[in-house]
């Protein structure tokens, strides 16, 4: 059970992607995944010095949310030292989960978009069959996974609320599971211990063999929502990121937080995110950005 000494880690508020486009982006995620752009502008210079990375301020964002209007969003920042960014090949957050009502129609549909490569096709897990789920490649060579939940999983799993719905899983990756779990040891969230498994996509993306077993446990987070560990083969690398900038690819996740010892000395968020709030940033031990935002 989550320990009550400890604060615990809330919903995801967010995900950063860093791309090299954001007008592709704008049609890719409205016109085929019906997204809405809620809020666009530059990184003001305080919100780029509270995530560690001032050469971000002045560039351009673009946050977007679900059809449904749960409020868990993601946002894109441009950055031209993201071109060429290869998903599940380097360290640090590598994968954004996002439930759906019909993955199989959402498949039909990918096959005619220019925007999306399916890589892994739509597939009911084994120990749980009524999880249907398929992995994708976005416009920017991000990594999307598109996971039907059905009842009858014994699983407490939130259920999409659109026929694309909300982040619900953020998935992140690198050498040594131990220590990337550790650096969440100051929160108080439930966790599932790592386990073994064929992950092809993540075999698939560093030429080992579909039969490569790789180990990930969870953290827990409220509503149904998780955090994925990751132990990434001893083929990838930590990833390259510019001098003062987040990572390229999917660079940070937001979570929500109300101890308010968590967020001493925090900006302010001037509505970068809906509903702004007071956040501080951290890094995870894979290199992964973490953005703890309060209430407002």
């Amino acid at each position: 059970m989550a320990e009550a000494s400890r604060p615990l880690l809330g919903t995801i508020r967010a995900v950063t992607h860093c791309v090299p486009d954001l007008s592709v982006i704008r049609t890719a995620y409205t016109e085929v995944l019906g997204y809405r752009v809620v809020e666009e502008g530059h990184v003001p210079a305080p919100v780029a010095a509270s995530w560690s990375a001032p050469a971000m301020a002045g560039r351009a964002y673009m946050t977007l949310a679900p059809a449904c209007g749960t409020p868990s969003f993601l946002r894109f920042v441009e950055s031209k030292a993201a071109a060429g960014y290869q998903a599940l090949t380097s360290h640090g957050w590598n994968a954004t989960e996002i439930l759906v009502q019909q993955v199989d129609k959402l498949a039909e549909k990918l096959e005619n978009s220019p925007f999306f490569r399916i890589i892994g096709p739509p597939k009911s897990l084994q120990r749980f069959p009524m999880i249907r789920a398929m992995q994708v490649l976005g416009p920017a060579g991000e990594c999307l996974y598109f996971t039907q939940v059905g009842d009858g999983s014994g699983l407490d799993l939130a259920q999409a609320k659109g026929f694309v719905g909300h982040v619900f899983i953020v998935v992140a990756g690198g050498p040594d599971l131990p220590a990337m779990f550790n650096a969440y040891a100051s929160f108080g969230n439930d966790i599932d211990p790592p386990v073994s498994t064929k992950v092809q996509v993540i075999s698939w993306a560093n030429g080992l063999s579909p039969e490569t077993e790789h180990a990930h446990g969870l953290i827990k987070l409220p509503l149904g929502t998780l955090i994925e560990l990751d132990a990434y083969p001893d083929v990838t690398r930590p990833r390259p990121r510019p001098e003062g900038e987040l990572p390229p690819g999917m660079a940070m996740v937001s979570f929500a937080v109300d101890d308010p010892a968590l967020l001493e000395n925090a900006a302010t968020l001037p509505a970068l995110l809906p509903g702004g709030g007071a956040a501080t940033c951290c890094r995870g031990a894979a290199g992964e950005w973490i953005e703890l935002i309060g209430p407002v």
